[in-house]
């Protein structure tokens, strides 16, 4: 599964495009990225290219003016409830390998 900040419509709209077929949850308000220690906010220049350069409207898609994006992380947790892998990487489009991922479940 996987935890969005987006408003449930963009999250179908995502899941649907990308062809996703694991769930997609909502975490409104980014609750629980904020709770890991997660999220950090955009300052007014960046928000311009969002915005303007983009199209991106972050308030829209998240229905807050937060302006804020999480940390991509994945969490591995056990059948006891406990954390058994985890990584967090400020830049999205460096992720766990998944090989690594996949040894960490139990």
């Amino acid at each position: 599964m996987t935890l969005s900040p987006q408003l449930p419509e963009y999250s179908r709209a995502w899941r649907d495009e990308d062809g996703i077929t694991f769930d997609v949850l909502s975490d409104l308000g980014h609750g629980v990225a904020r709770q890991f220690g997660l999220t950090f906010g955009l300052p007014d220049d960046l928000r311009e290219v969002y915005v303007n350069g983009l199209r991106l409207d972050l308030s829209r898609m998240n229905g807050d003016e937060s302006w804020e994006l999480a940390i991509p992380a994945t969490f591995i947790v056990d059948m006891d409830g406990m954390i058994v892998y985890s990584a967090a990487e400020p830049d999205y489009t460096r992720r766990p390998e998944a090989t690594e991922v996949l040894a960490a479940i139990p």
